[in-house]
């Protein structure tokens, strides 16, 4: 890590992004809260979820323009444009202006497939491969820290001054990452010429996760594991129940697991370097399955500790994914291989959590806990016995 900030390019990417992330985190939680609040429904909350989900579909497209540009000069372009697609927010007031909060979540998740997509590439063009974990470990954990507070401080400037606030300090922080992006001395070379066709091309991210053992291992894993991870966005109310507790004890299973995470997010560059992106994946899984299984106790402090288990084990998980994503891909294929990836996991997820919310109505939460244990034990089981290692 030391090496790492040492470098005057990958200090200004760092704080630049921490501070991109402060502003997303803050904001979806506000335009959630602000379209209940006009709408008067909970739905409404979940419809701007929705919007900012929905581009991820079209993610294959943003990971050829990745590829096709200068990736500097793609975020370069994104960022400020995000900037001034939240701006129509300043003129939401009352119910006939909801559309607004849609259509805003709308491009605030296509401009979130683009930022995704360009800022791996260049991330992976910009630092020498030993020193990329070191890097996804410093960005996940800076990302894992802001979950806590980030919420907060949405939350607390909505309910202050309104959601046109929030709305203005989302802006600055993308004109800040912006301005980090300009000061960069890195200079990318532009991108190859491609004659391929556009159709092939758009699918050539999973043609290589396909035929690369280790990004075909990483991806079954990850979608196979997440499509019982998002169960606890539900199991996150289920238990309080469970446990005869309040339903605000959610907040404090969120912030257990969130120093989980954090702990779990600083230590990845070493287990990487133990034993690499499978091995570490594998183990995350392995750690989180174990943490889920002590959640469904009855005792408040074994939960306690299963939560911050669990958070642990996530981290090791996304980083080594990330970290295998550029390491494993070549440079004209960096942003594909990235979207390939995110919507082979982030699908499943969605479907997941949509799921867990119906089953958990007529299902034993216990019962959601023990399958969520079992299919990560195995997913994990299965990057531990069949590590490839990617030099």
């Amino acid at each position: 890590m030391r090496e790492l900030l040492r470098l005057r390019d990958a200090r200004l990417y760092i704080a630049g992004q921490a501070c991109s992330l402060l502003g997303d985190t803050a904001l979806w939680l506000a335009l959630a809260l602000w379209a209940r609040e006009l709408a008067g429904s909970a739905s409404a909350g979940g419809m701007v979820l929705f919007c900012i989900a929905a581009p991820q579909l079209a993610s294959p497209l943003s990971g050829l323009l990745a590829d096709r540009v200068r990736r500097r000069s793609l975020l370069l372009a994104v960022n400020p444009l995000t900037a001034l697609a939240v701006l129509p927010l300043l003129a939401v007031h009352d119910k006939s202006d909801l559309w607004i909060v849609y259509a805003v979540s709308l491009a605030y998740g296509v401009s979130y497939t683009l930022l995704g997509a360009g800022q791996s590439a260049l991330l992976a063009a910009m630092l020498p491969k030993e020193l990329l974990p070191a890097a996804n470990t410093a960005l996940q954990t800076v990302r894992e820290a802001l979950r806590l507070v980030a919420p907060l401080l949405g939350v607390g400037l909505f309910t202050l001054a309104g959601g046109r606030a929030v709305a203005l300090l989302d802006a600055a922080t993308f004109l800040i990452a912006t301005a980090t992006l300009l000061a960069l001395r890195f200079r990318e070379l532009a991108p190859r010429p491609s004659a391929e066709p556009w159709r092939a091309a758009v699918v050539a991210g999973a043609r290589h996760v396909r035929r690369t053992p280790a990004l075909r291992r990483m991806a079954l894993a990850g979608a196979t594991s997440v499509t019982a991870i998002g169960f606890s966005e539900t199991l996150l109310f289920a238990i309080p129940q469970g446990l005869h507790r309040p339903p605000s004890f959610a907040g404090v299973l969120i912030f257990t697991g969130g120093i989980g995470a954090i702990c779990g997010a600083a230590t990845t560059t070493r287990a990487l370097g133990r034993r690499r992106e499978l091995g570490t994946g594998g183990l995350g899984l392995a750690i989180l399955a174990i943490g889920a299984l002590a959640t469904a106790d009855s005792s408040v402090p074994v939960v306690l500790a299963g939560q911050v288990l669990f958070g642990f084990g996530l981290p090791w998980l996304i980083v080594a994914a990330y970290t295998l994503i550029q390491r494993a891909s070549p440079a004209h294929l960096q942003g594909r291989v990235y979207s390939a990836m995110e919507i082979a996991v982030g699908l499943p997820q969605t479907i997941s959590i949509a799921l867990g919310a119906a089953l958990v109505t007529v299902v034993d939460y216990r019962l959601l806990i023990v399958a969520q244990a079992v299919v990560c034990a195995a997913a994990g089981l299965y990057l531990l016995r069949r590590r490839e290692l990617v030099h």
